[in-house]
């Protein structure tokens, strides 16, 4: 099994109970072990092209019998069972599921690139990544997750409940 990283995020309709029911939905999918959730942190959505309310965001580890491409397949699956639509980009949406990191593969493929691409720029992402997984090293920095979190602004970044 391969240990691999996503991000959570949603901030259309009831999105902390989307979010814990995907995590649900991940743990009970064959060839998947849900390791580690992180806190859920409430966010100001970045980089949107029209307002929107804030994201409630966290991460979780997995260990999966699936490729990273298989992945990739479930967990947008997921995403489309829990409303997902893409009509823009970076739009808002009921459910945001990303594959961060899987194991220290770095890949570039048109539809999926590991690490996630823009994951060391975003709070929402490494400060709950953080939580669960301060030592694992990001394979294109060679940076720990906790020293890319002491580096990113976190402005906006709370943690909920």
């Amino acid at each position: 099994m391969a240990k691999c990283a996503i991000a959570l995020g949603s901030n259309l309709g009831d999105s902390l109970n989307t979010l814990k029911t995907s995590l649900a939905v991940l743990s009970q999918t064959p060839g998947i072990d849900l390791k580690a959730t992180s806190s859920w942190y409430r966010t100001k959505p970045v980089g949107t092209p029209t307002p929107q309310p804030d994201y409630l965001n966290g991460c979780a580890l997995l260990q999966v019998d699936q490729t990273p491409e298989e992945l990739l397949t479930l967990i947008q699956a997921i995403e489309l069972q829990f409303g997902r639509v893409r009509t823009e980009k970076w739009g808002a949406r009921t459910l945001d599921l990303d594959l961060l990191l899987y194991e220290d593969l770095i890949l570039e493929h048109p539809n999926l690139t590991i690490p996630h691409p823009r994951m060391n720029e975003r709070a929402f992402v490494l400060i709950p990544l953080a939580e669960i997984a301060p030592d694992w090293i990001e394979p294109v920095s060679q940076k720990a997750i906790a020293q890319l979190a002491r580096r990113v602004d976190a402005t906006g970044v709370e943690k909920y409940g």
